[in-house]
């Protein structure tokens, strides 16, 4: 019945700032769509996967209530160096989950956590 993931929404303050920055960083056009009230969503599309930023709400959708979005990476320490130095801050790990796989999680400079994912 479920397929491969398609998108994965986050919330933040600011979508459209939030989806170019990420479209600088996978060197890939950010998308911003404004509808009739004036709500930006705006997206970014990387490796056949959406990854939406939709205006922070307090009473809808809460930044807390954001998924955290893992990318599986070929070496936790280089992406996560690599990360921090595009403007990411240093949120929780490395872990080590299992033998040979480790995650991480960083702050993106809008406040969105993101893990990624692998040796």
């Amino acid at each position: 019945m479920l397929n491969a993931v398609r998108t994965v929404m986050t919330f933040a303050e600011n979508p459209e700032a939030s989806a170019r920055w990420w479209g600088d960083l996978l060197d890939t056009q950010a998308k911003v769509e404004v509808s009739e009230s004036g709500a930006v969503y705006a997206w970014v599309e990387h490796g056949g996967v959406e990854l939406g930023f939709h205006p922070a709400d307090d009473e809808r959708n809460p930044r807390g209530g954001s998924p955290v979005v893992y990318w599986s990476v070929g070496d936790v320490d280089r992406a996560r160096e690599w990360l921090l130095a595009a403007g990411c801050e240093h949120h929780r790990g490395p872990l080590q989950i299992e033998p040979g796989r480790r995650i991480a999680q960083l702050r993106d400079p809008f406040g969105t956590v993101i893990g990624i994912d692998g040796p």
